[in-house]
């Protein structure tokens, strides 16, 4: 939001009190509308529109995006998946418990775990696995650790654990954590 300021002036507020009043009807002539009149790129201009039509509004809210959150969560482990809603809790707890500024950020896929950027995240796989994922940057695989192929697609999370049940999460699971969680000090 600070970006959005800096470029335009307005704040997003500012930009949805603005496309109510002066811009088009439908969200779709809106996005364009902001592009083409206001300079937008396809990011804010799809942003602004959607929260103006009541899309988003819990990124500026925390009590909203805290009942989003927890819908979320249960959205992800729901139907076949809530078997794996014990090992979810354990590896949550386990992620928070890696550093004292360990925080959960939970969105509509996943769970990522940050401290200062991104340093886990928690996957729903399958109905019976659970990917958790670290943000090691270029370190070669080692044992059960997998490359994701993230680092050079230039994504945060770099590789993954499979995780199936509390066994796997073990001293090497404990060991790469602690690493993910130092890199990003």
């Amino acid at each position: 939001m600070k970006k959005l300021v800096e470029r335009t002036g307005l704040t997003i507020d500012d930009w949805v009190a603005r496309v109510k009043s002066e811009g088009p009807p439908t969200e779709k002539e809106r996005r364009e509308w902001l592009k083409t009149e206001h300079d937008m790129g396809t990011n804010y201009a799809k942003w602004i529109a959607g929260r103006a039509e009541g899309h988003g509004i819990e990124d500026g809210d925390p009590e909203a995006y805290l009942k989003a959150a927890e819908k979320y969560v249960e959205a992800m482990f729901s139907g076949a998946r809530s078997s794996l809603i014990p090992l979810y809790e354990k590896l949550l707890t386990v992620g928070l418990s890696v550093g004292k500024e360990a925080k959960a950020c939970p969105c509509q896929t996943i769970v990522p775990l940050y401290r200062n950027h991104v340093f886990a995240q928690i996957k729903p796989a399958t109905k019976t696995r659970i990917d958790f994922g670290f943000a090691l940057k270029d370190l070669p695989p080692s044992g059960r650790l997998i490359d994701t192929g993230g680092f050079l697609k230039k994504d945060r999370i770099t590789h993954r654990i499979p995780i199936f049940s509390f066994d796997d999460i073990d001293d090497e699971f404990m060991h790469w954590l602690r690493m993910a969680y130092d890199l990003v000090s």
